[in-house]
Order: C-alpha cells, then structure tokens, then sequence
C-alpha cells in the first residue's frame, strides 16, 4: 500500500489523470482491488493473460491449448485408430501417417517426412554429430528416441501390438503399416500406373518395373 496521504496520479481510457489516494483506497475494497490489479499488470509481448503455471500466453486461444498439459484434455480424436491430441495441428500431422503423405523433403537425400519437426530431426544425420551411442553395439544416433528404438533389437521389446490379430512391433509406424493388412487400405500410389500398395516399401519395389 501507499504511505499515508501519499496519492499516485494514473491516467483513464479518457487520458485525463485520475488520482488515488491510499486512505481513499482503505476505505473502498473496490479501489484497492482495481489499484491492485492496475501494479500488477504484466508487460511486454505475452501479457494477454497468464496460466496457473505463470506461462504468458499471447491469447486467450493459446491459453485454452496450454491448459490441456495440466488438465489432461485431448479432444481431438483420430477417426481411424481412435488416438486422442491437444491441438488440430497434431491430429493433422498424426492423419498424415495414415493416408501415407509425408509433405516435408529432405534437399540432401530426398527423404520425406509427414512434419518438419520430423524433417529438422532427420537433417541432424546430415551432420557429424551423432551424440548418442548404443552401449550393446557402439552405434551412434542423432536422437534420443532413434536410439530407444534401435536398443528395442537387443532387448526384443515390442511396445505396439495390433489390436486385431496381437501381433507386435518395434515401432508404431511398423505397426500402422501393419494395420493396413486388416483395413485394405492402400494410401501409395504409383505415379505411372496409378497402381495402389499398403506399404511404401512395396512401392518402390513395384517402381523399379519402370526404369
């Protein structure tokens, strides 16, 4: 609070000053609370509102989507295989494994990638740096993630099995493409003779026919 007799000049949405004085302010809750509120209003780029966590969010709608980490909502569902996100833009990118388009292209491989967080990720092989290194075998990767997966060869774990006929697999996109066998789907065309396969293995086997 402001020393006694102490008064502090603001300035209204009318741009005349307006004067609030600390007793006044003791006298009125009203006043206090909307004095209060006027010290403590944040600055800078983030300042439209803020979460439980203190997170600055730019938007009332970027609020909304930082929430869901704490609260746990995920209401975008996947139609297909039924698995849940906290934003559209990642149930898009997660539909893409299904339908087969992978968007992003690597300019030194030609690799594709359903999203350029994956594209970025890859890229990192295109470098020297390799930080993360099995220690069964000695190979090296460039993620965290590539080498769980790598080490899943020695352990035998299998983490996705199919929920149709129990078989199981190392990898999730493994297990999607899997999936396919059940549901007939065929999302890999070929460009010259328009003929359909599950899997895009398959597909560049079946190109080569045309060379």
């Amino acid at each position: 609070l402001l020393p006694a007799g102490e008064r502090r000049d603001y300035r209204g949405s009318s741009g005349e000053p307006q004067h609030h004085d600390a007793n006044e302010a003791e006298k009125s809750p009203s006043s206090l609370y909307h004095l209060k509120k006027h010290q403590q209003r944040p600055t800078g780029n983030k300042s439209h509102c803020f979460s439980d966590c203190g997170k600055g969010c730019k938007s009332s709608s970027e609020l909304t989507i930082h929430q869901r980490i704490h609260t746990g909502e995920k209401p975008y569902n996947c139609d297909q295989c039924g698995k849940s996100f906290t934003h559209s833009s990642c149930l898009i990118v997660h539909l893409r494994a299904h339908k087969g388009e992978k968007p992003y292209h690597c300019p030194d491989c030609g690799k594709s990638f359903v999203s350029s967080t994956d594209l970025k990720s890859h890229q990192k092989i295109h470098t020297v740096e390799k930080p993360y290194n099995c220690t069964q075998c000695g190979k090296s990767f460039v993620t965290s993630s590539h080498l769980t997966i790598h080490q899943r060869t020695h352990t035998g774990e299998k983490s996705y099995s199919c929920s149709q006929c129990g078989k199981s697999f190392i990898q999730s996109s493994s297990l999607i493409s899997h999936q396919r066998t059940h549901t007939g789907e065929k999302p890999h065309s070929c460009d010259q003779c328009h003929k359909r396969y599950s899997d895009k293995i398959y597909l560049i086997k079946h190109q080569k026919i045309h060379t």
